[in-house]
C-alpha cells in the first residue's frame, strides 16, 4: 500500500508552528505543554498509545491540567496488558477525559471481516484500524500532543517542538528527551512501567505486529518485523481530512 500524500502545512499553521517552536526553544516539557494549553484551550487534546514510555508525557499532561482530552486508539488488536496498564494509570494520575477510539465495523466488515488483514497488507490494517479512527477522533481539536522523540527512529531525528501538519499545530513536548531523561523521570516520579517492557518489549503497538527485541538491537526492531515499515501512519497526513486539504 503506498504511504498517503502528505500534505504541505496550510501557511497559517505553518507560520504558527514555527512561531512557537522558536518562542519556546529551551522550554521544559511541562512549560511546552502548558503554554499549548494556554494558547489552545479546549481546541488541544493529547494521543496516547499507553505504551512504552507513555507515562512520562501522560504524567506531565496531568500536572498541566488532567482535563486535557486523551484520545485511545484501541486497534482491537492490543495486548491485554496495554488495557490493564491503560486502566492504571488513568485512575493513577486522575485523567478525567480519556476517548477510546476504535475502527468504524463497516470497515471492518468490508475489509478486514476475518481479523487477519495484517498477514499480508500492514499499512492497511494500520490505515483501518488505527489512521481512520484517529482522524475522525482529532476533528473538531486544533492542535494536539504527541510523545515523539528524536532518538526513537532515523525519520524522528529533526522532530521540532511544535509543527504544522495540514490545518493542526503537532506538540512534541518530548522531542529533545532520550532515554536517560525518560529513566531519571520515571524514578524521580515513581512511575509504574508497562508490563511488557521487562519482557523484552522497549516498544509496543499491536499484538500481532509486535515482538520482543534482543539485546543490542534497537528498540523500534520488534515492530513490524522484518518489514521496511517504521510507523503505523498516523505521523503522515490523514483519510477524512484531505479534501479540505488538511491532515494531522
Amino acid at each position: 500500500m503506498a504511504q498517503p500524500e502528505v500534505l504541505l502545512p496550510e501557511p497559517d499553521a505553518a507560520f504558527e508552528a514555527l512561531t512557537l517552536a522558536q518562542r519556546h526553544q529551551g522550554a521544559s516539557a511541562m512549560e511546552v505543554i502548558a503554554a499549548a494549553r494556554e494558547r489552545y484551550g479546549e481546541g488541544l487534546a493529547m494521543v496516547s498509545s499507553f505504551g512504552a514510555e507513555a507515562a512520562v508525557l501522560l504524567h506531565l499532561v496531568s500536572r498541566v491540567d488532567a482535563d486535557i482530552p486523551v484520545l485511545f486508539i484501541d486497534t482491537k488488536k492490543l495486548f491485554p496488558d496495554t488495557l490493564r496498564y491503560r486502566d492504571l494509570l488513568v485512575e493513577r494520575f486522575g485523567l478525567s477525559d480519556v476517548r477510546t477510539l476504535t475502527p468504524d465495523p463497516a470497515d471492518l466488515a468490508a475489509e478486514d471481516p476475518a481479523g487477519m488483514l495484517w498477514m499480508g497488507n500492514t499499512d492497511a490494517c494500520c490505515d483501518i484500524r488505527k489512521v481512520r479512527p484517529l482522524a475522525r477522533g482529532l476533528k473538531g481539536f486544533d492542535a494536539w500532543i504527541s510523545g515523539r522523540k528524536r532518538f526513537q527512529a532515523s525519520s524522528r531525528s529533526d522532530i521540532p517542538l511544535f509543527e504544522a501538519e495540514g490545518g493542526r499545530v503537532k506538540v512534541n513536548p518530548l522531542a529533545d528527551w532520550d532515554p536517560s531523561d525518560l529513566r531519571a523521570y520515571v524514578v524521580e516520579q515513581g512511575l509504574p512501567p508497562h508490563p511488557l517492557v521487562a519482557k523484552g518489549y522497549p516498544s509496543i503497538g499491536c499484538m500481532p505486529c509486535t515482538s520482543p527485541v534482543a539485546e543490542g538491537e534497537d528498540p523500534r526492531a520488534g515492530r513490524w518485523r522484518g518489514q521496511e515499515k517504521t510507523e503505523c501512519g498516523i505521523h503522515f497526513a490523514l483519510p477524512l481530512e484531505n479534501e479540505q486539504g488538511a491532515g494531522i
